[in-house]
């Protein structure tokens, strides 16, 4: 079965965090999602996150906090996910690669419909998010 490994980014801003609609056409269209994607070869994870955003959305991020790898296997293909915390750094978002994006609190991600790969994420999130602050992403990034 074939593998991907994608580098996925959990941007936050104000307390609240980015998710995207996928377009109707895409596997698991209509579903929302982190903005993210598949690492090339001799890309580390943090390159491919920024590669990805500013492809797709137009935007700047810094990987602050790697969350927990998570490995899904669908019918016809096996994800390894790697999502980071990131910070917004810059940039106005376009919508490239998605139907539409919106911010929202932690909390509220339970309330969007994401591919199933996604559910052990969400909940990690939320308790990360809701135990620290942005100042304490920033200390744990220059430590890493």
């Amino acid at each position: 079965m074939k593998r991907i490994d994608a580098a996925l980014a959990v941007v936050v801003r104000d307390g609240q965090v980015l998710i995207c609609l996928r377009k109707t056409d895409d596997t698991f269209g209509g579903y929302w999602e982190f903005p993210g994607g598949k690492c090339e070869a001799g890309e580390t994870l943090e390159q491919c996150l920024r590669r990805e955003l500013l492809e797709e959305l137009a935007i700047h991020v810094r990987p602050l906090h790697r969350l927990t790898t998570i490995e899904h296997d669908y019918p016809h293909v096996s994800i390894r996910l790697h999502p980071f915390i990131c910070e917004h750094e810059s940039g106005q978002i376009e919508h490239r690669e998605c139907q539409t994006s919106r911010w929202v609190a932690p909390a509220s991600l339970r309330e969007h419909r994401f591919p199933p790969a996604n559910g052990p994420l969400l909940e990690e999130i939320i308790t990360h998010l809701a135990a620290t602050s942005p100042a304490d992403h920033r200390a744990t990034a220059s430590r890493e």
